[in-house]
């Protein structure tokens, strides 16, 4: 009986898991990128956070697209990393 409790109870945990952890997606105003290359520091910058999954910088239109877990990055930490990196960024509504 102990040993069902146990198992049921780690079951229950393995399955409430997902749940506490989510998967967003932020887009970021990144005006201050000037050339083609920029977007690779950008990139290299927002790589660096944990939690980060997925970047799409894109040079024509100025913003980079994160996918995250929320539950080991914050978007103040995904605009710190491109502000450190010497390109100040912004979160887009």
């Amino acid at each position: 009986m102990k040993r069902l409790f146990l198992l049921s109870a780690a079951a229950l945990a393995l399955t409430m898991a997902p749940a506490w952890a989510v998967t967003r997606i932020a887009t970021l105003s990144v005006p201050g990128m000037t050339c083609p290359a920029c977007p690779i520091t950008v990139k290299k910058a927002l790589a660096k956070v944990d939690g980060v999954t997925a970047i799409t910088v894109n040079f024509e239109k100025r913003e980079a697209i994160v996918t995250f877990d929320d539950a080991k990055a914050s978007l103040q930490q995904l605009t710190d990393a491109t502000t450190n990196a010497g390109y100040p960024s912004q979160v887009k509504p």
